[in-house]
């Protein structure tokens, strides 16, 4: 055994291991918790830096083990992978910190951060993917793990929500089981390979591609909450708010995202997927979700609901970016993957921070919370900013790329009104939230104030991680032209999908 084929399992068994181990805890453990659930993290950091680095310079990681003849589990790295696992671990290890403030008084800690590792392993370990068949059962894995963590505050509301997700999720991961046997039946072994690997196959095989391509994108989109699959996002909303931002900037919406993309760049391959007349259609859903994702956003007074409907919209950038063919819309939807995951999470930290710390729930109570908590009003100002596409912050830049690129591919005549109208509800439902936030007066009592404010507005642990994502939204945008920034490694992604 060497490094370069152990690595990538080492990553997966950095938190699946410790998230074994908490399972089994008592509630009382507080320290040995922590404990593990920090060392995993900043153990699987480290290992991803290493990664990352041999990744750009060349080198090759590799874990295999064949479970029969012709059907391996292969957790492989190249540059797409580690962009996913990257915005994963830095996040996870945020998350993290948040989520022990935000539970230090709630019970079934155990159970709660024994799940939260296994979903931060099952993303982790789709996102190293070789192939479709270990794509499918990580994914598959990400729904069982995420479930008990929408259910956990076990009131009706909160079982509802995750009977919904999971109704929706399993008949997508049914759908995306059905495309991957039939292709694997149809085109033998599915190895994720820069450029795709379909486009040899004869013509007479192009009609079952199609049906395919459908069946993949339908169990992808549900969790990417494409419209009209996206109706457990909303819902899902009752899980306390380190799951919501584990939902919308980590784990589930983001892996139907980057399913996309895999499906798109390194199965079909972006220029034979055209050829075969998918890109439209996908570009057309992808539109038609950015766009009424924002309106509903607009009649949202839930501040959870409205950030949820935000998602909705958002994520799609991504896929519409690998709906257009050329380098330039590739890059603004794949650096949009960790853009959106970085200003999302910021907003969910700080609605969370809202609801532990003063009772606010809803956009009608945030009149003068501003001068209230002015550290997270800043960062969710930051990540408003940014989702509007304002800059510096990074949503900007990504908006900038898709741009481009739909003028580059000859597009600009649908996809630049799509970019205009999405800026404008953007702008529509956080700017009011914006004002409301600095300058309207406070009232005299807030909704349920649980935490007083002391030196702090909140506790630390609740304080300080949103406004480390925001500066990180702030930077990516600021430093997008520097080696290793999330732009930086997009071009790398795009320059190694369009080699010739």
């Amino acid at each position: 055994m060497t490094l370069q084929t152990t690595l990538p399992a080492l990553i997966v068994l950095s938190s699946l291991l410790p998230g074994l181990v908490i399972f089994l805890l008592r509630e009382e453990a507080h320290r040995l918790r922590t404990v593990l659930n920090l060392a995993g993290a900043v153990l699987k950091l480290a290992l991803v830096g290493v990664m990352m680095w041999g990744v750009f310079q060349g080198a090759a990681y590799e874990s295999r083990w064949t479970l029969a003849p012709g059907l391996d589990l292969v957790l492989h790295a190249d540059a797409l992978s580690v962009l996913f696992v990257t915005l994963s671990t830095v996040l996870w290890l945020v998350t993290t910190l948040y989520a022990i403030g935000y539970l230090e008084h709630s019970p079934h800690r155990s159970r709660f951060f024994g799940f939260f590792s296994l979903c931060v392993s099952a993303t982790v370990g789709l996102a190293l993917a070789g192939n479709l068949f270990t794509f499918l059962v990580f994914y598959e894995v990400l729904t069982l793990a995420t479930y008990p963590l929408v259910a956990h505050r076990g009131t009706p509301e909160a079982t509802r929500g995750a009977r919904i997700y999971l109704a929706y999720t399993l008949a997508g991961g049914t759908a995306l089981l059905v495309g991957t046997v039939w292709l694997r039946a149809v085109a033998g072994p599915l190895e994720f390979v820069e450029g795709g690997l379909l486009d040899a196959l004869p013509p007479g095989l192009h009609p079952e591609l199609r049906l395919i391509f459908v069946l993949l994108i339908a169990g992808l989109g549900v969790k990417a909450a494409l419209v009209p699959l996206h109706g457990w996002l909303p819902q899902a909303m009752v899980a306390p708010a380190p799951v919501s931002a584990l939902l919308h900037a980590v784990a589930v919406v983001k892996a139907g995202a980057f399913g996309i993309v895999r499906v798109v760049y390194d199965v079909y391959g972006v220029e034979f997927a055209h050829q075969l007349g998918l890109l439209a259609p996908l570009g057309a859903l992808a539109a038609l979700t950015i766009v009424y994702g924002s309106v509903r956003a607009l009649t949202q007074d839930s501040l959870k609901k409205r950030l949820a409907w935000s998602t909705v919209s958002q994520v799609s950038y991504i896929a519409l970016g690998a709906a257009i063919l050329g380098p330039l819309a590739t890059i603004g939807g794949v650096v949009h993957l960790v853009h959106q995951g970085l200003m999302k999470i910021t907003l969910f930290f700080a609605a969370g921070n809202y609801a532990e710390t003063l009772g606010i729930h809803h956009v009608s109570e945030m009149n003068g919370v501003g001068r209230r908590m002015p550290g997270t009003t800043l960062a969710f100002t930051v990540g408003a900013l940014g989702m509007i596409g304002i800059p510096p912050v990074a949503g900007f830049v990504s908006k900038w790329y898709l741009g481009l690129g739909a003028v580059e591919a000859g597009a600009a005549a649908w996809v630049l009104p799509v970019l205009a109208a999405s800026s404008l509800l953007n702008a529509a439902y956080f700017l009011p939230i914006l004002h409301r936030a600095w300058f309207r007066p406070a009232p005299a009592a807030w909704p349920e104030e649980h935490i007083p404010a002391r030196r702090l507005e909140t506790v630390g642990l609740l304080l300080w991680p949103p406004v480390v994502t925001a500066l990180l939204a702030l930077g990516a945008g600021l430093l997008a032209a520097t080696p290793f920034s999330p732009l930086d490694w997009a071009r790398l992604i795009t320059a190694r999908e369009y080699a010739p």
